[in-house]
C-alpha cells in the first residue's frame, strides 16, 4: 500500500508538470486568452476605486495655449481623481516693456483642506487661465512668459511644480498682426527650478495716481488732486508766482478787497486753464509745451519784464525817464501789473507757460494717463483741480495784499518789498540759462541792494527803522558772503568738479540709451534726465549728487545722462518710449537692462531720501 501510494503521487507531479508545459506556451503567445485577461482587471481596478498613478503630464494636460482678444488662454484638462491648485497658478513675462500686462484671470475652484497646505481652491475637470496681454509698444515684436502649476492625486500623493515657457511673436508692427505661440525649450536647471510667484509690485507715486485716475471714482479723485495742488504751493511749481500776484494787487490804485480777490481769482483761474490745456495736449500728444518757452530769447524778455516791474515800484519811472517814455511805460505798467482784467489773465497764463515749468509725480501721473487712455476730459479734470489746488494760496495771498493801507511812508515800504521780490522772480528765471557763479553773482547783488532799500546807511527815526535798518545789515553780509563765495568757487572750478559732481556719460537719443545699456556688462544704469532750464536739477547737482554717500552709493553704477535743453525730436522720442514728461526724471535700470520702474524719480529728491531710494528692493 506504501508502495502504491507513492507510484500514484510521482505520477500525479508528472501529469502537473506536462499540464504546466503545454499549457504556458499558449499563455504567452496569447494574453487576451487567459481567462482574466486586461479588460477584467481594469474593472476590478475600477470597481475597488484603486487610482491608477499618471505622471504629472499625463494627469494635467496642458493643451497648445492660444493668442485670442488681445489674451493669452492656457487650458488644462484634469483627469478624473486628480485636482490642481488655483494658487499655484503663476504666469510670469520675460518683460513689461513695450506691453500693457492686465490681471490674470483664475478658474473658481472648489474650496478643501489639504492634508500638506491647509484650506486651498482646488480645480477638477478642466482648468482655464488667462493673461491679458495689449502692445503697446508696435515696434515690439516678441514676448516670452513663463507658466508654473501644481496639483495633486486624491488621497494620494502631490506632483512637484510643473512650468512651461511659451513665446508669442507678432507677425508685423500693426496694430492687428497675427500672434503665433510657441513652446521654448527649458534647459534642465529651468525644468528643475519651480517658478515662484513674484513680489507684489510696488507702485511709484505717478503710477498710484494713474490707478487711481483709472478707477474712475471721479469725485475722490479730483479731491486727491486738489490736495496734491495745495502741497506743491510751496514749490517752484507756484512759490515765485507770489510776488507777481502780489504786485499786480499792491500796484492797483484805490484797490478794494472785494477787487484784489477778484483779481486773484482771474490770476489764477488763467492759470489753471493754460496748465490744464498745455497738459492735455503733452498727454495726447506728448510734445511738453513749457519746454518751448524755456529759451533764451523767452526768458531774457520775460525777466525784463520783471525788471520793469519792479523798478517801477521803487518809483524810478517818475525820476529818471523821460516824459514820453514813462508815459507809455506808466501805461503798459497800469495795464498789466495795475488791475486790468485781461491784463491780469494774460499774465496768469504766462506765468503758468514760463515760470513755473514744474514737473512733479501729480502732473506726470496726469499726463501719463491721458496719454495711455486718451480720455483728455477726466485727465484735463484732474490737471485743471490741481492747478486750482495750487492756486488756492495765491488767492489767499493776493486777498491779503488787497488789505494793506494805501497811505503814508508804509505803503512805500510795501512796494519796495514787493519790488525787491520781483527782481528775485527776474534771476530766478534767467539763472535757468547762466553759469552757475553767476546767477550766485545776481542773488548777491540783489541781497546787497535790498540792504541799501533797508536804509542800512540812513540814520535811524524810530524802532522800525531800526529793525528795518538790522534786516538791511544781514541782507549785506548775506549779499557779500554769497558772492564771494561764488568768485571763489568759479576760481577754483575745475578742482571742486573733480570732488562735486557725478561722472555722467552724455547721450543724445535713444539709440544711444540702447546702445549704452548693452555696453554696461551686467551692471545697474542710472539716467538722469536734464536741461539747462531746469531748476530742480540744478538742485540735484547742487545739493544731491555732490554728496559723498550719493556717491558712495553710485559708485557701482554706470551713470548716463540726456540733456534735453534743446527739445530736438530725438531727445522728445526718448522721452516718449519711456512716458517722461519732461526733467527732472531719474530712471534705474538693473542688470538685464530692464527699467526698475518703481525706482523712477520724478522732481527734485535730497540726499537722505534718494540713498533710501536706491536701497529700496526691487519688485
Amino acid at each position: 500500500m506504501w508502495l502504491f501510494n507513492r507510484i500514484v503521487k510521482r505520477f500525479t507531479l508528472i501529469a502537473l508538470f506536462i499540464s504546466l508545459g503545454l499549457i504556458s506556451p499558449v499563455i504567452l503567445a496569447e494574453p487576451n486568452t487567459f481567462p482574466i485577461g486586461n479588460a477584467d482587471i481594469k474593472g476590478i481596478d475600477e470597481d475597488i476605486n484603486l487610482p491608477k498613478t499618471l505622471t504629472a503630464e499625463q494627469a494635467f494636460s496642458l493643451q497648445a495655449p492660444l493668442y485670442n482678444a488681445q489674451q493669452l488662454q492656457f487650458q488644462w484638462t484634469i483627469q478624473p481623481q486628480h485636482y490642481l491648485y488655483k494658487e499655484q497658478f503663476i504666469l510670469i513675462p520675460a518683460t513689461t516693456q513695450g506691453f500693457k500686462l492686465g490681471e490674470t484671470q483664475l478658474p473658481k475652484g472648489e474650496i478643501k483642506q489639504d492634508p500638506s497646505f491647509g484650506q486651498v481652491e482646488a480645480i477638477h475637470d478642466q482648468a482655464k487661465v488667462n493673461l491679458p496681454i495689449e502692445r503697446v509698444d508696435l515696434s515690439r515684436s516678441q514676448l516670452q512668459v513663463d507658466v508654473g502649476w501644481q496639483g495633486c492625486q486624491a488621497g494620494k500623493n502631490c506632483y512637484p511644480p510643473q512650468r512651461k515657457r511659451f513665446l508669442l511673436t507678432w507677425a508685423n508692427a500693426n496694430a492687428n498682426a497675427p500672434v503665433t505661440v510657441s513652446e521654448v525649450t527649458l534647459s534642465e536647471v529651468e525644468s528643475n527650478t519651480p517658478l515662484s510667484k513674484p513680489a507684489p509690485v510696488v507702485r511709484n507715486e505717478q503710477d498710484q495716481l494713474v490707478d487711481e485716475l483709472k478707477g474712475q471714482n471721479i469725485a475722490v479723485t479730483l479731491l486727491i488732486f486738489l490736495g496734491l495742488g495745495i502741497l506743491l504751493a510751496l514749490t517752484p511749481c507756484v512759490f515765485p508766482m507770489i510776488p507777481i500776484l502780489s504786485g499786480i494787487i499792491v500796484g492797483q490804485k484805490n484797490i478794494t478787497p472785494r477787487k484784489a480777490f477778484g483779481l486773484s481769482l482771474i490770476y489764477v483761474l488763467a492759470m489753471a486753464f493754460t496748465y490744464t490745456i498745455a497738459g492735455v495736449l503733452a498727454g495726447l500728444f506728448g510734445q511738453n509745451l513749457q519746454a518751448y518757452f524755456q529759451n533764451p530769447w523767452i526768458l531774457g524778455a520775460f525777466s525784463g519784464i520783471f525788471v520793469l516791474l519792479a523798478l517801477s515800484m521803487f518809483g524810478v519811472y517818475d525820476l529818471q525817464i523821460p516824459a514820453g517814455i514813462q508815459e507809455r511805460l506808466t501805461h503798459w505798467s497800469n495795464r498789466q501789473a495795475g488791475g486790468n482784467w485781461v491784463g491780469v489773465a494774460i499774465m496768469g497764463a504766462l506765468s503758468a507757460l514760463i515760470v513755473g515749468p514744474c514737473v512733479a509725480a501729480p502732473l506726470a501721473g496726469a499726463l501719463i494717463y491721458i496719454g495711455q487712455t486718451g480720455d483728455a476730459v477726466l485727465g484735463g479734470a484732474a490737471l485743471f483741480s490741481l492747478s486750482i489746488g495750487m492756486g488756492l494760496p495765491l488767492i489767499l495771498v493776493g486777498t491779503m495784499s488787497g488789505l494793506l493801507p494805501k497811505a503814508g511812508l508804509w505803503m512805500e515800504a510795501v512796494k519796495r518789498i514787493f519790488g525787491i521780490m520781483l527782481l528775485g522772480v527776474a534771476i530766478w528765471l534767467i539763472e535757468r540759462i547762466l553759469p552757475t557763479y553767476v546767477s550766485q553773482l545776481l542773488w548777491a547783488a540783489l541781497f546787497i541792494f535790498a540792504a541799501v532799500l533797508f536804509g542800512l546807511f540812513k540814520p535811524a527815526h524810530g524802532k522800525w527803522q531800526t529793525v528795518a535798518r538790522g534786516l538791511g545789515a544781514l541782507s549785506l553780509i548775506y549779499g557779500l558772503i554769497l558772492g564771494g563765495t561764488a568768485i571763489w568757487s568759479h576760481l577754483h572750478a575745475p578742482h571742486n568738479s573733480q570732488h562735486n559732481a557725478l561722472a555722467f556719460k552724455r547721450i543724445n537719443n535713444l539709440t544711444e540709451l540702447q546702445t549704452a545699456l548693452k555696453d554696461a556688462n551686467g551692471k545697474p544704469v542710472m539716467l538722469d534726465v536734464y536741461a539747462d532750464w531746469c531748476i530742480a536739477c540744478k538742485e540735484f547737482e547742487m545739493h544731491t549728487f555732490s554728496q559723498p554717500a550719493v556717491q558712495a552709493a553710485l559708485k557701482d553704477t554706470v551713470l548716463l545722462q540726456v540733456d534735453v535743453t534743446q527739445n530736438s525730436a530725438e531727445q522728445r522720442a526718448l522721452q516718449q518710449h519711456y512716458q517722461i514728461i519732461g526733467p527732472p526724471a531719474i530712471l534705474f535700470f538693473d542688470s538685464q537692462a530692464q527699467e526698475q520702474k518703481t525706482k523712477r524719480i520724478v522732481g527734485f529728491m535730497p540726499a537722505a531720501a534718494f540713498i533710501q531710494q536706491l536701497a529700496s528692493p526691487a519688485p
